[in-house]
């Protein structure tokens, strides 16, 4: 791959603008995003309506390439976990979430990540670069090549039916590269999934978010986490940056929310912290003029962490304030857990402890939670 340029991640225009520059029409540029984005095809010998010469001088100047798959897990759920690595030897994963109605591809866009939430596992790791829109695009085309998803699927059959980028790192402080990876993911020629199944999470980057709104109008989620600036800069430090009251403002004037489509505000369940019935209230009133639906997450331990998850029934009676005042407020179902693919638990090996270690720790948490029922 050396000196080769990966054509997965060019937009349509510098797609065809490689094309143009080696000297064949710009609708050759048509015909190949087909191949790429529709077909899945990784040969180019395989494009069998275009010429000859075409296909030795796409072979000469470029390649179509996929990360490489350093870990592939399965949960007991279902749920699959991919440790991916780049031409660098720089890794990140990517989480499929399967459910009865959807699958959902969990997209990473840092590989670690810079915002150092408290509470979060990626966010123990430091930044180390951003990942590029060919390498983010990746994760999405692996995944259908494992799931064998060639053609693209049309109507209510696929089984990656939904994006998040929730992966690792913060997608608005990669944004140009997100933003041209989930446009090939929109186009309707190729991949052609719906902006309404694409859903991107911030935790909170404001003057990113409008141009987010504008530029994709995708749908938003906001990892909120506390309702005070006191606390929610404790945990999550990017709020002394963009304090609760311009991020709430952000949200109010994000393009395209309406009641029909709200904005998810994410809520980490932690003892102690953020759980109390003033925090309920406190959160139902900071929402009230937000078209807002609220996602409810169980605390996901990982080794070091010093949180702890809330009681079931704090959890409930939480729940219960928040849609007595009229807002949906599911508690989302922990998945993946075993193989350290739940929310808030990405990282890539290089700064994991030993399988060994990992095993015995999931082991000893498993344990935990069946005596807790016990």
């Amino acid at each position: 791959m050396a000196n080769k340029t990966n054509l997965i991640g060019l937009s349509r225009k510098a797609l065809t603008d490689e094309v143009t520059q080696l000297g064949h029409p710009a609708f050759r540029a048509k015909q190949l995003w087909h191949w790429l984005y529709y077909q899945g095809t990784t040969e180019f010998d395989s494009m069998s309506n275009l010429s000859k010469s075409f296909r030795n001088d796409l072979a000469d100047r470029f390649v179509i390439a996929r990360p490489t798959v350093k870990e592939a897990l399965n949960s007991t759920d279902g749920t699959s976990k991919w440790l991916l690595s780049y031409e660098d030897g720089e890794e990140a994963e990517t989480v499929h979430i399967p459910e009865s109605d959807r699958g959902t591809l969990c997209v990473s866009s840092q590989v670690g990540c810079t915002l150092t939430c408290k509470f979060c596992h990626t966010g123990t790791q430091r930044l180390v670069r951003n990942l590029t829109s060919g390498e983010i695009l990746g994760q999405f085309m692996l995944a259908r090549d494992a799931f064998g998803e060639w053609p693209t699927p049309s109507g209510g059959t696929r089984l990656i039916s939904n994006v998040v980028m929730m992966g690792m790192g913060e997608p608005l402080y990669n944004y140009e590269a997100v933003k041209t990876a989930l446009k090939i993911i929109m186009d309707g020629e190729g991949l052609a999934l719906s902006k309404r199944r694409i859903t991107l999470s911030t935790s909170g980057v404001v003057p990113e978010m409008r141009r987010c709104g504008e530029e994709l109008n995708v749908n938003l989620a906001v990892s909120l986490h506390a309702v005070d600036n006191d606390t929610r800069s404790e945990i999550m430090p990017i709020n002394k940056k963009y304090p609760l009251e311009e991020l709430l403002l952000a949200c109010r004037e994000y393009p395209g929310v309406s009641n029909a489509r709200r904005i998810t505000f994410e809520y980490v369940m932690l003892k102690g912290i953020n759980d109390s019935d003033a925090d309920a209230r406190r959160l139902v009133k900071i929402l009230s003029r937000i078209p807002a639906k609220v996602n409810l997450i169980p605390f996901n331990p990982w080794p070091g962490s010093n949180f702890e998850c809330s009681d079931p029934l704090r959890i409930a009676a939480f729940q219960d304030i928040v849609v007595g005042a009229g807002l949906s407020a599911p508690v989302r179902q922990t998945r993946g857990e075993d193989i350290m693919a739940a929310c808030g638990q990405l990282k890539s090996t290089s700064e994991k402890l030993s399988r060994r270690e990992r095993d015995r720790l999931a082991a000893d948490h498993l344990r935990a939670q069946v005596a807790a029922v016990e």
